[in-house]
């Protein structure tokens, strides 16, 4: 594509993220994003197919035959804070940076990948490209990414579009949320009767609180529990026979999350519940192809802490995206429209090495 197309495409982007932040979209409530970024597709000439509140596009040269890449990002966002002092509805662009909520997390990411897939669109390439704008992120919802996955071909790779400075998340922390009961026997509190189950949940929590797991990841260092919630008794002269509490605990590709669930509980006394095993860790293998594309684009690879839609994603995958994740839930997020513009170029240069395979390391 000719310079002047591609700032052309450039333009296109940074308007359609305009569009976006003008329309608030909580989780669950995307529709009328979903809405808006049908329609960027639509006068682009592409057709697309919408599932609830995710659209999915596909490039025009699709065939079964080829292997494929998925490109995603997502267009809910959380709701502003208290803090915010310009209106998070209102694009706002000043010195360069474009305000507004969902600007950073993820709307570059987004408006930079379907850039990208417009870039491809009506290209021969040697793999298919598959775009899903996808719903309910923030919340890790059923009607999400996940919805969609069992609807389209498997990818041999998925790029994730999140705020990293376009550094690449080759790694990525799970997270498993266990619900904890900790048992006791009620009694009168004015005599030295019952067991106090506020007691026998502290010396859980206080082994919570050094809690070293056995084992560790070369990219995201160690997992990490914390207790987060605590709850017990109905009134004050009443010895509680029960103490809940909740455990948030972030975990590495170094363990499965049913793993990480069997050695809690072989170390803590309280009956452990976890929530779900939905939300695993990711690593995407040494020897993939996408490292060598890291290396020849000299971009800088790290392990992620923060969980997006990777954790849903059943095959390899990066995420990678222009913002700061700081930038993420912050009152007037902003982003720099140049790192949407250098979003763009980077996404276009990693699939032109990916699918092409011309790899020549800086």
């Amino acid at each position: 594509m000719e310079n002047t197309n591609l700032n052309n495409v450039k333009t296109k982007a940074i308007d359609l993220l305009k569009e976006l932040i003008a329309i608030p979209s909580f989780s669950k409530e995307e529709h009328e994003t979903a809405n808006s970024i049908g329609n960027f597709l639509k006068h682009q000439g592409i057709e697309f197919m919408r599932m609830g509140n995710n659209i999915i596009g596909y490039n025009l040269h699709f065939d079964e035959k080829k292997p494929s890449i998925l490109l995603n990002s997502h267009h809910d966002t959380v709701k502003p804070n208290s803090s915010y002092t310009k209106n998070p509805f209102e694009p706002i662009e000043q010195n360069g940076k474009l305000y507004g909520l969902g600007s950073n997390d993820a709307g570059a990411s987004l408006v930079s990948l379907l850039a990208t897939f417009l870039h491809f669109y009506k290209e021969e390439t040697p793999y298919n490209l598959i775009l899903v704008a996808s719903a309910e992120e923030e919340i890790s919802g059923k009607n999400g990414i996940k919805s969609v996955l069992e609807h389209i071909p498997s990818c041999e790779l998925a790029i994730v579009g999140e705020p990293t400075q376009m550094k690449l998340a080759v790694a990525e922390k799970g997270l498993l949320v266990i619900d904890a009961v900790a048992k006791g026997k009620a009694g009168h509190a004015a005599r030295n009767e019952g067991e106090n189950a506020i007691y026998n949940a502290m010396e859980d929590i206080l082994k919570i609180k050094d809690f070293k797991f056995k084992k560790s990841s070369n990219y995201l260092g160690e997992n990490k529990v914390s207790a987060t919630i605590i709850k017990a008794g109905q009134q004050h002269n009443v010895v509680p026979d029960s103490c809940e509490f909740t455990l948030d605990v972030r975990v590495t590709d170094a363990y499965s999350l049913e793993e990480v669930f069997e050695e809690l509980q072989s170390q803590l006394n309280a009956k452990l519940i976890a929530r779900s095993f939905r939300l695993q860790s990711s690593f995407l293998p040494e020897n993939h192809k996408m490292m060598e594309v890291a290396l020849a684009l000299g971009l800088e690879k790290f392990g992620s802490p923060t969980l997006s839609d990777q954790a849903l994603i059943p095959f390899d995958s990066v995420k990678i995206g222009p913002g700061k994740s700081a930038r993420s839930h912050s009152a007037d997020e902003f982003i720099e429209l140049k790192e949407i513009e250098e979003g763009i170029e980077i996404y276009i240069q990693m699939l032109e090495k990916y699918m092409n395979h011309q790899i020549i390391a800086k």
